[in-house]
């Protein structure tokens, strides 16, 4: 079969490898049935075996393999590289999931940089104690136990100094409270 092989290398002869064909393409679609693949894939795999066979047949290497190991090599891999492809499906890019969100309109971002603005100042005005608490608390989503072991303190200093710092902001941003 390597002589087979060669002439196909050297020549492209069709006929020699109309003759490879005829030998290894059931062979090798018997060979993917037990590897657990389904009849119309096996026959896929086998014929892109063989396609391959045709165009790399320069590259077999007759000190290295026979041609039955190189081409079912060939085949293996051709399989390998389908089982990769179906478990890494492609991507859908309709999937509503990849849809970026849509720019805020300027208005939202005008409000939004507003807010930002008047909970800073707020921020700003609070005693040091109460601003550590709350950053520590929504910016950096703290529990309530770990602030109070963090800045040994007890947990119901945390809790008062909390409630002390909303109360400010309840009464200096009203409704617009974020």
């Amino acid at each position: 079969m390597s002589d087979l092989l060669s002439a196909v290398a050297q020549d492209g002869d069709r006929q020699a490898f109309a003759v490879l064909f005829q030998y290894y393409a059931p062979r090798l679609k018997t060979y993917m049935r037990k590897l657990g693949t389904e009849a119309a894939v096996a026959e896929e795999l086998a014929q892109d075996a063989m396609l391959a066979v045709w165009r790399k047949a320069a590259s077999f290497d007759p000190s290295r393999a026979s041609a039955g190991t190189w081409i079912f090599t060939i085949a293996r891999n051709l399989r390998i590289d389908m089982l990769r492809k179906e478990r890494r499906p492609e991507i859908n890019i309709d999937d509503p999931e990849l849809v970026p969100d849509p720019a805020p309109r300027a208005d939202e971002v005008m409000v939004t940089e507003q807010s930002e603005r008047r909970v800073h100042a707020v921020m700003a005005g609070l005693p040091a104690e109460q601003t550590e608490v709350v950053k520590l608390s929504f910016y950096e989503d703290t529990p309530h136990a770990e602030i109070a072991a963090r800045l040994k303190i007890p947990l119901g200093t945390v809790k008062s100094r909390l409630r002390l710092a909303m109360k400010r902001f309840r009464s200096e941003l009203g409704d617009d409270l974020p």
